[in-house]
């Protein structure tokens, strides 16, 4: 009798990228259209609009600026999408966030800083 193992690699999963939080921890947030985020993904927020997206410290928008952390999957690439994001007072799983692409050290530096400022803690 031979036995067959199956070996299967899941994503990461919902609010998998905290470790710990509190209910005030978290907010119903608008994510603009045109993204389709990971959990885990470092936001920022479009100073013009309030909505959130992906941070990028090459903005002058206010999205330069890391304001938040997505709990969750988030496809809004039909239009603006509400989601769930940690805002503040929460401690993150650093291995775990998601940066915008060829973000170079000192830049993630700086938004780990901005997002410690909310009091959201990378370990």
């Amino acid at each position: 009798m031979t036995l067959l193992q199956k070996t299967s690699i899941e994503g990461t999963h919902t609010n998998e990228v905290l470790l710990t939080y509190d209910n005030i921890s978290k907010d119903s947030v608008t994510l603009i259209s045109g993204q389709n985020l990971t959990v885990g993904t470092v936001l920022g927020v479009i100073t013009a609009s309030g909505k959130y997206t992906l941070h990028n410290s090459a903005a002058s928008d206010g999205s330069e600026v890391a304001a938040a952390v997505l709990t969750a999957d988030s496809d809004a690439s039909g239009g603006d999408l509400k989601v769930v994001a940690i805002t503040r007072l929460a401690e993150v799983k650093a291995e775990l966030l998601v940066w915008k692409s060829g973000i170079s050290g000192a830049n993630k530096t700086a938004g780990l800083a901005a997002l410690a400022a909310k009091f959201i803690i990378a370990r």
